[in-house]
């Protein structure tokens, strides 16, 4: 086996919670550089990575084979352009780009240079987010006639200073949270006929949209997803109703709360949810009724780097392909347009 030697763009949240303990556990991949401009931070974590200042020394590196450009969004077209062009793979944090153009840009990029590039679309792995697909897959509802899912979170006060809570209407909830959403649903159910899209925002003094609600229109049913930042009771994560029975599921996927205490996921029994969040199937199949509970699928965003390593050396399929990043992209540019004309939009 021999290791992807990988250079890390940013070590901020994304860097220390999600893409660095992955990257950590698994032997295929050595992380050699890590850009941190004003800080040291990584060094505590990964000693024997070289900490650089300038995003030259990375593109410069003829060792590094992967470059994670996981900084904010509006710098990730020019730097995603600069690694490919460079000879680099890369994985690019979700959202892709700002705009679907930039999106189809850097496909065509990654293609010219023989390069393979990925985005990271982590709650995929998430435990509730997989056990849905078992549910749906084995089709224990029948026809689903309605899917409601939501990524609701508890912050009443604007984080000044933060480049999340000042820019443009793609800086807000809908192209950060509403990514994965709109992700999951793709999965699912594949290309909307059309969309409708309501935002807001709700935060006093808040500068960028904080809530979303859309409607994902397909032949008989409905994709209903839903966001908003003052939620402080949760409720279901998950609703779906088919002609045979619901499903529903409660409780947030354990890991992201369990990368920031510095838990790795190669520990025992990761990301396994308590009973309590497993979610309630009540249905029939084959004319026999079954109510009860559905153990939840443990999550492991590790996979995510394991899946990019087989695509890589061995040429297995990409998990997540860049064109459904840009088919999410797509789709996220049609809610922004649906809010402001206040109207359904067929989805071409």
């Amino acid at each position: 086996m021999k290791p992807i030697v990988t250079a890390i763009c940013s070590f901020g949240m994304s860097g220390q919670v999600f893409h660095g303990p992955a990257l950590k556990v698994l032997p295929q991949f050595k992380i050699h550089k890590i850009l941190e401009r004003n800080h040291r931070i990584s060094e505590k974590f990964y000693p024997q990575a070289t900490i650089v200042k300038d995003f030259d020394k990375i593109l410069h590196d003829p060792v590094v084979e992967l470059v994670v450009v996981n900084t904010p969004d509006y710098l990730h077209f020019e730097m995603a352009k600069m690694a490919m062009e460079a000879g680099k793979h890369i994985v690019v944090e979700k959202p892709f780009v700002k705009n679907s153009e930039d999106a189809v840009k850097l496909i065509e990029i990654a293609k010219r240079n023989n390069v393979l590039m990925t985005v990271y679309q982590n709650r995929r792995l998430d435990g509730g987010f997989l056990t849905v697909q078992k549910v749906l897959e084995n089709k224990l509802l029948g026809r689903v006639v309605e899917f409601e899912c939501h990524y609701d979170r508890y912050r009443n006060f604007i984080q000044e200073g933060s480049w999340k809570e000042d820019g443009d209407e793609r800086t807000g909830v809908l192209f950060n949270l509403g990514s994965h959403v709109v992700d999951q649903a793709l999965v699912l159910f594949g290309k909307p006929l059309s969309v409708t899209a309501h935002l807001s925002i709700l935060r006093t003094g808040g500068r960028t949209t904080d809530q979303f609600n859309i409607r994902l229109h397909y032949a008989g049913f409905e994709a209903i997803l839903r966001c908003s930042y003052l939620v402080r009771e949760m409720g279901p994560q998950f609703i779906i109703h088919g002609t045979e029975g619901s499903f529903v599921k409660k409780g947030t996927d354990p890991q992201e709360e369990m990368l920031k205490t510095n838990r790795y996921p190669d520990e025992p029994g990761w990301g396994k949810e308590p009973q309590s969040d497993w979610g309630k199937l009540n249905t029939s199949v084959n004319g026999v009724h079954f109510e009860g509970l559905v153990e939840t699928i443990p999550g492991n965003y590790s996979h995510f780097y394991a899946n990019l390593y087989d695509a890589i050396r061995d040429g297995a399929p990409l998990m997540v392909k860049p064109e459904e990043a840009l088919m999410t992209i797509r789709v996220l540019e049609t809610c922004l347009l649906s809010n402001s004309e206040r109207r359904t939009i067929d989805f071409h």
